[in-house]
């Protein structure tokens, strides 16, 4: 037997969540690859023949952008989408000179929905390579959840890589995870 064929064997009845943090993964690919995201592969890859309870889209509004086509797209591939608004925050210094700062993460959003799931799934897969997540990680261990994490291995915070009970270095898979 393939060791493909053993895997889903072994897997196939665990209940997965799939949290896409949309931005990580699309900057980290233009920006170490010069290339765009498949997030229909990258969905494909985290469900492996799984039993899929919810696959979550965390994406920030750009201003001046019209991402009706883009969210579709990710409704369409089996998405449910979340949108946030960034914060902008303004100051003035002590020369006068006006500041503008943009914050806008889905951090504390994905670490609540993957908390309020972790008792209807056996295995989170978090699409986003932000260290910021290792404790998220670390609680859900202690709920009895398997955490993956599915990220480029060249732009993944090492801790998430080492805290994760299993890294899908998405990288290896080529032009598969590429448009």
């Amino acid at each position: 037997m393939k060791t493909e064929e053993r895997y889903r064997m072994l897997y196939k009845n665990q209940r997965v969540g799939v949290f896409l943090d949309v931005q990580n993964l699309y900057y980290s690919a233009r920006d170490a690859f010069n290339r765009k995201v498949n997030f229909e592969s990258v969905l494909e890859l985290a469900i492996r023949d799984r039993i899929l309870v919810r696959a979550i889209a965390y994406l920030i509004k750009l201003q001046g952008v019209d991402q009706k086509s883009f969210i579709n797209t990710l409704k369409h591939i089996g998405y449910q989408v979340r949108e946030k608004e960034p914060k902008i925050f303004k100051r003035i210094d002590d020369e006068g000179n006006l500041w503008t700062s943009i914050k806008a993460d889905w951090d504390m959003g994905i670490a609540m929905d993957a908390i309020s799931l972790a008792d209807k799934i056996d295995v989170a897969v978090l699409a986003s390579g932000d260290g910021d997540f290792s404790d998220l990680v670390r609680y859900l261990h202690t709920k009895g959840v398997k955490v993956e994490i599915a990220a480029f291995k060249q732009t993944a915070a090492k801790e998430l890589m080492q805290v994760a009970d299993e890294f899908i270095d998405l990288t290896s898979y080529g032009e598969e995870v590429f448009l």
